[in-house]
């Protein structure tokens, strides 16, 4: 049980960190192969921590939010403004943050400073993305059983593609922001409800 709880610990940790952290499923690998514990509440109490994380990153943003540039925050509202118009934009904002490949940092990031957005429903949509994606990593995790678990987590942590994949998520992350999203967009509000 002690085990479980640590893996739970660490897993929230490393969701509240803004970048650098080591992926989830990398942790959950981990805590599977070295201590033997039950898959399934690995995977769910892995989720579970993972989304709570997130959104205090969220959440974090969206509280200090007001010692960005106004004009930065008001590009990344516009963007949140834009695909919270219509029901066909939500989805696909959704549908990214259930299948999103890539580090949700800069995303939870992002959409914590868009104060226009509901942090719940996207939160639900990560949840079960990472339900998914999760389940096929531990389930996996066996045939791992000969790696070392130190190179593991020091390849995703000091990986030059992976330290490479952290600082373009910031760029563009910072990119976004500085972007008239307003006038690019050329926001409609009737427009595909």
């Amino acid at each position: 049980m002690t085990h479980f709880l640590i893996a739970l610990g660490v897993i929230l940790l490393a969701n509240i960190m803004p970048a650098f952290a080591p992926p989830t499923w990398s942790i959950l690998v981990f805590f599977a192969l070295s201590f033997q514990i039950n898959a399934l509440a690995l995977v769910i109490g892995g989720v579970a921590m993972a989304t709570l994380g997130r959104v205090l990153l969220a959440l974090f943003f969206r509280r200090f939010a007001r010692f960005v540039p106004q004009r930065f925050v008001e590009n990344l509202e516009s963007v949140g403004e834009y695909f919270s118009a219509g029901k066909k934009r939500q989805a696909s904002a959704f549908l990214l943050f259930f299948i999103s490949p890539v580090s949700s940092a800069q995303l939870f990031e992002a959409i914590g400073m868009m104060k226009n957005v509901r942090l719940l429903p996207i939160a639900g949509f990560f949840a079960g993305g990472r339900l998914v994606s999760y389940s096929f990593y531990v389930a996996g995790s066996s045939a791992l059983k000969t790696t070392s678990y130190g190179e593991l987590f020091k390849k995703e942590i000091s990986s030059p593609t992976s330290i490479v994949i952290q600082v373009l998520m910031i760029f563009v992350l910072v990119g976004i922001g500085f972007i008239p999203w307003k006038r690019v967009l050329h926001m409609n509000n009737g427009e595909d409800k």
